[in-house]
């Protein structure tokens, strides 16, 4: 009898495929949870979107265990002004099944060093309070504490508060260059070592 293969863990980039299962991870984040200020939870379609037009700049990361979607984490912009290009806002998502296996984690380094690569050096993270378990993974990751916006969104009944982390990413240059666009990071021979940085940290068994 032939041995089954072994599944394996892998950090890639998101596919339009993997749409239906970041929805349905992100989905109890937003029906009924302040956790994201989404008023209402976006279809597979809406999430093959925000993919498409992510990785057109930033990295979009998913942790597949097997070819299943144990998590996910992306960078998005900050601002809009030039002066801010090099700043970045990041979330990261993990499947109840695969919570406290090192997913977001090993997520986050893989982003981190995708970002440093392509040359920002700010990362911000906004939490809505409590969330002890996010708050643990952002300070455990390097984030400190920035700010918090007292009763800043109203959702299921409440008012809530936001505080925000900041992780210096890389140095901050003095005559900084543009940022690179991801595809050309991609073409660096240190691609895979880079998207692969955080797989040592996953425990996830598939």
């Amino acid at each position: 009898m032939a041995k089954a293969k072994k599944k394996e863990t892998v950090i890639r980039l998101a596919r339009g495929a993997d749409a239906s299962e970041i929805a349905a991870i992100y989905k109890p984040y937003v029906d009924g949870s302040p956790t994201s200020f989404e008023a209402k939870a976006p279809t597979a379609k809406d999430v093959q979107t925000r993919i498409t037009d992510t990785l057109k700049e930033y990295p979009w990361l998913v942790c597949d265990c097997g070819g299943t979607v144990a998590g996910y984490a992306y960078a998005t912009r900050h601002r809009v002004r030039t002066a801010y290009q090099w700043c970045v806002e990041t979330s990261a998502y993990v499947h109840d099944d695969f919570q406290h296996m090192g997913v977001a984690r090993g997520l986050y380094t893989s982003l981190f060093a995708i970002l440093g690569a392509q040359g920002f050096v700010n990362a911000y993270a906004g939490i809505t309070l409590p969330n002890a378990r996010s708050v643990a993974l952002h300070e455990k990751i390097g984030f400190l504490p920035l700010v918090v916006y007292r009763g800043i969104g109203f959702k299921a009944g409440e008012w809530h508060d936001v505080a925000w982390w900041h992780l210096v990413i890389t140095r901050h240059p003095p005559d900084p260059a543009p940022p690179k666009p991801l595809a050309a990071v991609q073409r660096q021979p240190e691609w895979d070592a880079l998207l692969s940085a955080g797989l040592p940290l996953i425990r996830a068994r598939c």
